[in-house]
């Protein structure tokens, strides 16, 4: 998918980087837009600003799909996707938001349309998903249940 692609530019990082790889990059990085950096250029401080919260969101989604994060998480969603039901889903630009009746919200990234056609045309739209969706699609967990497991 071209925002974890995007990201991973962003970082310099490519799609075997670990948690610790991540980090150091992340971190790499942020010294170089750190606001001390800037003391008297408002326009360099305003350009590190915006960098700062791009490297923000593009290393907290590539930890959120992390295979040693996922790996955490998964007892969390198998417990999800084997006993709750969906509540409501969403597919914009081929990510594909499902919303559980026990209060997770998973996103689901390239899932095509017709897939997404699929999915909502079936009989039973959960038997669809563990068949369809679930295995064959990277996921991450937008909202965390009480009992998710803290990075």
């Amino acid at each position: 998918m071209k925002k974890i692609a995007d990201y991973r530019t962003l970082l310099n990082v490519d799609r075997t980087a670990d948690l610790s790889a991540l980090k150091a990059c992340y971190r790499q990085i942020m010294k170089e837009c750190h606001p001390d950096k800037f003391v008297n250029d408002d326009e360099g401080l305003k350009a590190a600003e915006e960098k700062s919260v791009k490297m923000i969101e593009a290393y907290h989604f590539l930890v959120s799909i992390c295979p040693e994060t996922l790996e955490k998480q998964l007892p969390i969603y198998k417990n999800t996707i084997e006993t709750s039901a969906i509540n409501d889903f969403d597919w914009k630009g081929s990510i594909l938001t499902i919303t559980f009746l026990d209060g997770s919200q998973y996103e689901y990234f390239a899932v095509p349309r017709n897939e997404y056609v699929k999915f909502v045309n079936a009989d039973s739209p959960m038997r669809f998903a563990k068949r369809h969706i679930f295995p064959k699609y990277t996921y991450r967990n937008v909202l965390k249940t009480t009992a998710a497991v803290e990075l």
